[in-house]
């Protein structure tokens, strides 16, 4: 038998295995690609200029985000993500937070675009 033949299986094995390593690394990254938000630039502003305002306010009110999150029962990294605009609040806790500050809903909203 020659030296081709017997390497044969695992050749075929290898090549098999690399298909199979690029299909999954393939539905990897189109998982990735379908799961990430698309934003426009009016909503990045949007979020931007709403996760300020929630700052100023917390700001303004002397309060600390921790304050801020175990009054709404969440968590910090919730307050934080909506204070730099990588989420934003639901309508419940955006009212929550508005009496939290001692401000109308409205004004928390105002000069939002």
């Amino acid at each position: 038998m020659s030296i081709v033949g017997l390497f044969f299986p695992v050749i075929l094995l290898v090549t098999w295995g690399v298909r199979i390593l690029i299909v999954v690394l393939l539905v990897k990254a189109l998982l990735k690609y379908l799961n990430e938000r698309k934003t426009t630039p009016e909503q990045e502003t949007i979020r931007r200029s709403l996760g300020e305002a929630l700052k100023d306010h917390r700001q303004r009110c002397g309060m600390t985000q921790e304050y801020v999150a175990e009054a709404l029962g969440v968590s910090r990294q919730a307050v934080s993500k909506w204070e730099t605009g990588a989420a934003e609040p639901s309508t419940s806790n955006l009212l929550a937070l508005a009496k939290l500050y001692g401000v109308d809903p409205g004004d928390l909203l105002r000069g939002v675009q």
